[in-house]
Order: structure tokens, then sequence, then C-alpha cells
């Protein structure tokens, strides 16, 4: 079991690649399933968008490959405020 506050890896899947691919990043363990996305040491918005942008809340599932076992971020938790979410979403190209 991993306690709040730990950090741990979490994938953010990538958009616009031409494949589907996700990348590794490190998530603060919130709780209740939620973690909060950390960015990358070499994080560049203008060079990789991320479904979910650093600093979101989001909930994971286990996904198993051949790989082995990874954490995926697949939705984003929003507040009562949903424009915490806008706010927060992966920009879209112009």
């Amino acid at each position: 079991m991993t306690s709040e506050n730990s950090v741990v890896e979490i994938h953010v899947k990538l958009l616009e690649e031409g494949t589907a691919c996700s990348r590794p990043t490190k998530g603060v363990v919130l709780g209740n399933g939620l973690f909060k996305l950390l960015p990358t040491d070499k994080y560049d918005p203008k060079d990789e968008h991320w479904e979910f942008v650093p600093g979101s809340i989001v909930r994971a599932k286990e996904v198993r490959n051949v790989d082995g076992t990874y954490l995926l971020a697949v939705t984003q938790e929003c507040s009562k405020n949903e424009r915490d979410c806008i706010t927060m979403s992966a920009p879209r190209p112009e």
C-alpha cells in the first residue's frame, strides 16, 4: 500500500503522436485513487501534448502489458468550480 504524499511513477497519454503512447512521470499520492501529476525534468508543453498537464489531479488505473504493470492517468478530477478543470486541461494547438 502506498501512503498519502508519497511519490509514484504514473503514465500520461501523449496526444498528437500518430500512435498510442504515454509518458512516464511522477505523481503525488493524494489518497482515494487520486494523484497530482508532476512534470518530468525536461517537460516542454510545446514539444509534448500531455492528455493531463502537470498539476492536474487525476484518477489512475493499473494497466498490464508485456513489460509489466503501470499506473495510467485516465480521468481528471474537478472541484465544484469547473473552471479549475479548464485551466488545467492540456493546451490545444492553434
